[in-house]
């Protein structure tokens, strides 16, 4: 393996026990940036249904980082590097991209990144006026703030190299990632993110642990000790699975469609959500997120808790006293079948206050991007070496969405009355 000889730190994590790094990763691990990640639940608002999912980002990087040494030991296992010492810098640079590619999330994780600033402001080359989302933070992080120099004053590469795995779109400085002519960025950036990524393989098992469920309980160790890479004939190098541990790939992509479905889409969690962005999007509401770094270090879940707990809006006090909005109505199906605009009119018309959410889960989504691609390795009966896309394996491509409407719960019997009422006119119209 392509590991420092000097292990002299490590971390208990509750998933894979010690997890262990030298001292330049420690270095980056006490960073500011990534201990502000502690101060962040991993789940948002997850913990009101599931009490246990109060585990952070912070642990989730951890255990990233861990995945993403043992995957880059699983695809370089027959040790292709001349230099020893190159295979120690990738091995380093994929296993830091893992641990500092959430370093920008806000509040509540995902919860309050519609508080987000214009990504332009950011200074990181984002043209046109979209709101910046969690990776441009990340970004601007890695290039704008001392981590980069912190990165390149520990190892051979620094926080432009980590911004070109997150972002594909983004150039690389050097030929860091050349290595006898072979460019392998692609694939350490699958490894980052894609549908087989350390991302998700890690979060998959470590919130399921930890909001009591057992859908996302997939054979872990398995699916990284098959990893492997696949070259083109054109020279292009990506990331493959080996044919044997297909059906375990088909677990780990369902497993994760009933992670959404079950615990990230609960209504409980999706409802809170809704409240904190109408809250956030009040007229009188004075919290955003700034673009200047050294404040956004500041903004954890204590920061925008803190802003509640002082608000009288009644939005504030109904969040505070875990009055959430309730279901009035649902449908599953597939994202074409689904339009509840026409409820959500109904009720408002009759006086009823109604926010409409609409979440959509899918198992495989195949990649756009030509070095995002995942290739399946096996052979044939005269055992010789063959290749196939993934995606041409993958038959549970299932998409499933969501679509609700919340009402306070004061008003649900009403609402529910009139939904009913719905149905019944509409039964009548399939009679006739």
């Amino acid at each position: 393996m392509y590991v420092n000889q000097i292990r002299d730190k490590e971390i208990r994590d509750p998933l894979y026990g010690s997890v262990q790094f030298d001292r330049s990763e420690y270095n980056i691990i006490h960073h500011r940036f990534v201990q502000r990640l502690r101060g962040i639940r991993q789940l948002g608002f997850a913990h009101y249904p599931f009490p246990g999912a109060t585990h952070t980002r912070f642990c989730h990087s951890i255990g990233i980082m861990h995945l993403a040494g043992m995957a880059f030991d699983s695809i370089f296992r027959d040790r292709p590097f001349g230099n020893r010492k190159r295979g120690v810098q990738l091995r380093s640079v994929v296993r830091m991209a893992a641990l500092l590619h959430d370093l920008g999330h806000g509040p509540f994780s995902h919860a309050a990144e519609f508080a987000m600033q214009p990504a332009h402001l950011l200074g990181i080359g984002v043209e046109g006026n979209r709101q910046a989302t969690h990776e441009d933070y990340t970004v601007a992080i890695l290039l704008q703030s001392d981590l980069c120099a912190v990165l390149g004053q520990n190892f051979e590469f620094d926080g432009r190299h980590i911004a070109a795995l997150i972002d594909p779109s983004r150039t690389v400085p050097d030929d860091f990632f050349v290595v006898d002519g072979f460019d392998l960025r692609g694939l350490l950036s699958v490894l980052v993110s894609s549908n087989l990524d350390v991302d998700r393989l890690d979060y998959l098992v470590r919130d399921s642990f930890f909001s009591g469920v057992k859908y996302g309980q997939v054979d872990v160790h398995w699916l990284v000790s098959h990893l492997s890479r696949h070259v083109t004939a054109q020279g292009d190098v990506h990331l493959a699975v080996e044919r044997n541990a297909i059906y375990a790939v088909q677990d780990f992509l369902m497993s994760r469609l009933q992670m959404f479905l079950n615990v990230y889409f609960h209504p409980k969690s999706i409802s809170y959500e809704l409240m904190f962005q109408r809250l956030l999007n009040a007229d009188d509401c004075s919290y955003s997120l700034p673009v200047d770094l050294e404040e956004y270090l500041y903004c954890n879940d204590g920061h925008l808790w803190s802003y509640v707990l002082q608000n009288q809006h009644p939005m504030a006090q109904k969040i505070l006293s875990q009055q959430s909005y309730k279901v009035a109505y649902e449908r599953h199906s597939n994202p074409d079948r689904i339009d509840l605009n026409a409820r959500k009119t109904a009720l408002l018309d009759k006086g009823i206050d109604v926010m409409l959410k609409s979440s959509t889960g899918i198992s495989y989504t195949v990649p756009k991007m030509k070095s995002k691609q995942i290739y399946a390795l096996g052979r044939d009966v005269e055992g010789v070496r063959q290749s196939v896309l993934l995606s041409e394996l993958i038959d549970q491509r299932t998409t499933v969405r969501i679509s609700r409407l919340f009402v306070p719960r004061e008003e649900l019997q009403a609402a529910q009355k009139i939904m009913q009422e719905m149905d019944d006119t509409q039964e009548q119209g399939r009679l006739f």
